[in-house]
């Protein structure tokens, strides 16, 4: 496959672009205003800024936020459930938790209010056992009554399914039958996993999103092809893997972190290629900060995340830690007189005060601008003429210089230092907390606001040092062009491991790895390799929480040849004792799920190629001295074009490195490098 690739993240502010010419190893980015509420206008603007015909792209992969923010605020889909008589209030009652852990009151009101959870007779014993056939007639009236309400969703719940998904299945064909639209969902075939409210949370969700998501995808699908586009078009999932469109129509619920998921797995690949497998990711978005840890190369994957409370989705999803102290994040006093950064954004509209679009509080943003670190002639992006800096110097002063009996300049540098402190919890989250230690780690900022703030994090977590990728502000939309294709799969087994079934574990992985295969095979990518990867969740029995098990399989021309009893012992004695430093004398071992996945690897670019051309100098990228405010000073500070620094360029803080897609800070006591694939490596001065 040849001609352009096109990466394109749509995030709470910006809508970032990579197009990567194959032929010519040339990388151009771009960076718009994301568009709302429908984020599909953005996304063809962005392309257009470097692309006239879009029959000369040969795939386009999307990194969106469509679902996650349908999902925050509450915008999905009308949908109702039909369920197993008696549980209709499985989704309210979730695992008994509350939104105040720590409060009198609360409520929660699931996506799908009580009225429109609906209940037949129908009966599956956690053996697979069917106790009672399902009630199809019962199904035939639940299903007009749910289209009387207005459901444009259905999700079919039923007791133990995954044991046994006949009665869901026998109830879905009914439904199918009179339903307008495809957007039948049932449990057995979103997740065939034992917990009843995680399944039917994961399903319900997903049923929640399908019309949002399926009618996104289709309208950029069909602007595209409008345009003379005849190549593939993929999302981006949350467990970092690409799928086509068709699995993200019927999946919606696995694009739930697809935009900063495609962020780690660029940053992993970056910097394994510049010879530091160890890192620690930084997205500072408009609205957000995401960290995520890569360790020897590999991202951390968590089996279930809550998207908000009460919204628990179970699907392999990149861990990823998020909290709201974004550039566009605002800053303000509260009663007890205290400096506090989000969780409210002024996202890309109306923007930081210093956009002169109307907002009139303080953001991360409007403080670097007042202490001279963002150029107010020339702001990320280029989407601006400039910038306000006095009105971001009168909002400073009132809403918070004000109120703390501070100066413009002290109050600019405690709105930062709150924000970087905020950043660096967030880090020690995913690393002290999980017994990593950030000495080794390096640290990757990227999005349009990270590299601003790398410099303090280095010093607050005590990181080894900070990797500046090439175009740090799309670097989530360059991790679109590089994932993987993947397809996650699970069934649960729940039997002891010394009874297991060897053949029928064989025949239920065969399955995983001929459904995987056809998807590979269904698109039209090119791949390097395609893996397997098999895991167990096993326990001692009377232990609720599991420990994932790898499993040594082998794959002879497509066939799956299964471990024996023996090695499942042997492999689950191997974690355990790894997670937990232990084992249980005569304890006895159980297996709960299977889990599978069907990787296909995709060719990676060759990162060289973004490198700095041959024969530039420090003293040609040098643009200009400006003051610049650092602690309790202004320093004078040389200005870099980024890009055109030459490979071996060591640029002594403190600096400023410039490029459309970001501003880099270099603090007095760190030192930049430019190093073969034309990263930045912060590190402190010896």
């Amino acid at each position: 496959m040849s001609g352009k690739m096109v990466g394109v993240d749509v995030g709470g502010t910006f809508t970032d672009v990579f197009v990567l010419d194959e032929a010519t190893g040339e990388a151009r980015v771009a960076k718009v205003p994301t568009t709302r509420p429908d984020q599909s206008g953005g996304f063809l603007d962005g392309i257009a800024r470097h692309i006239d015909d879009l029959s000369d792209i040969a795939v386009v992969v999307h990194g969106t936020t469509a679902g996650t923010n349908a999902l925050l605020e509450r915008k999905g889909a009308r949908i109702g459930v039909i369920t197993t008589e008696g549980l209709g209030d499985v989704l309210e009652m979730r695992r008994r938790d509350r939104p105040r852990t720590w409060g009198l009151r609360g409520d929660f009101e699931p996506v799908v209010p009580r009225d429109r959870r609906l209940e037949v007779s129908e009966r599956t014993l956690a053996d697979g056992t069917k106790r009672t056939k399902v009630d199809l007639e019962q199904v035939q009236n639940a299903t007009k009554q749910l289209l009387d309400m207005g459901c444009e969703a259905v999700a079919i719940l039923f007791a133990n399914a995954y044991a046994n998904p006949e009665n869901e299945q026998d109830a879905a064909r009914v439904v199918r039958a009179i339903w307008p639209n495809p957007h039948v969902a049932t449990s057995s075939e979103i997740l065939p996993e034992i917990r009843e409210f995680e399944r039917f949370s994961t399903t319900a969700l997903n049923a929640y999103l399908q019309p949002e998501v399926a009618g996104y995808i289709d309208r950029l699908e069909t602007a595209l092809k409008g345009g003379g586009f005849g190549g593939e078009f993929m999302i981006v999932q949350s467990n970092g893997g690409v799928m086509g469109v068709d699995t993200a129509c019927q999946l919606p619920v696995r694009t739930a972190l697809s935009g900063p998921a495609a962020g780690v797995i660029a940053a992993g690949y970056i910097a394994q290629t510049a010879g530091y497998p160890d890192v620690i990711t930084g997205d500072v978005g408009g609205t957000s900060f995401d960290v995520s840890l890569v360790a020897d190369g590999q991202s951390m994957l968590a089996p279930q995340t809550s998207i908000d409370f009460g919204m628990v989705v179970r699907t392999p999803m990149i861990e990823i830690a998020t909290i709201g102290a974004g550039g566009g994040s605002i800053a303000w006093v509260d009663k007890g007189g205290l400096l506090n950064i989000g969780p409210e954004s002024a996202g890309s509209d109306p923007g930081p005060v210093a956009y002169g679009r109307g907002n009139d509080r303080p953001t991360v943003t409007d403080a670097n601008v007042v202490l001279g670190r963002i150029d107010p002639d020339s702001p990320i992006g280029g989407t601006l003429e400039g910038l306000y800096v006095e009105a971001a110097k009168i909002a400073i002063d009132q809403h918070v210089g004000g109120p703390l009996g501070l100066d413009t300049m002290a109050a600019a540098e405690a709105i930062l230092t709150v924000a970087n402190s905020r950043m660096a919890g967030a880090i020690r989250l995913v690393s002290i907390e999980r017994g990593f230690d950030p000495k080794r780690f390096s640290y990757m900022p990227f999005g349009g606001g990270g590299a601003l703030h790398a410099g303090a994090i280095l010093a607050d977590v005590g990181l080894a040092r900070a990797i500046v990728p090439r175009f740090p502000g799309v670097t989530s939309a360059m991790g679109c062009v590089i994932a993987d294709m993947r397809q996650d799969f699970v069934q649960t087994l729940n039997v002891m491991a010394d009874q297991i079934d060897e053949a029928a574990l064989a025949g239920v992985m065969q399955t995983h790895v001929d459904q995987g295969l056809a998807m590979l095979d269904a698109a039209k990518s090119n791949f390097e390799a395609r893996d397997v990867i098999f895991e167990l969740d096993m326990a001692y029995v009377g232990q609720t929480h599991t420990v994932a098990v790898p499993l040594p399989v082998t794959l002879t021309e497509g066939r799956v040849m299964p471990p024996t009893r023996a090695q499942i012992a042997e492999a689950f004695d191997a974690a355990y004792h790894g997670t937990y430093g232990r084992l249980l004398n005569n304890g006895v071992r159980r297996v709960m799920n299977l889990r599978s996945a069907v990787i296909g690897r995709r060719p990676k670019f060759d990162l060289s190629a973004l490198a700095p051309q041959e024969g530039g100098s420090i003293e040609a990228s040098l643009k200009s001295h400006r003051a610049v405010h650092f602690a309790d000073k202004w320093h004078d500070t040389a200005i870099y074009d980024r890009l055109s620094l030459p490979v071996g360029a060591v640029i002594q803080g403190p600096a400023i490195l410039e490029q459309l897609d970001t501003t880099i800070l270099i603090e007095p006591d760190l030192k930049g490098t430019v190093d073969t694939y034309g990263n930045i490596i912060i590190e402190r001065r010896a």
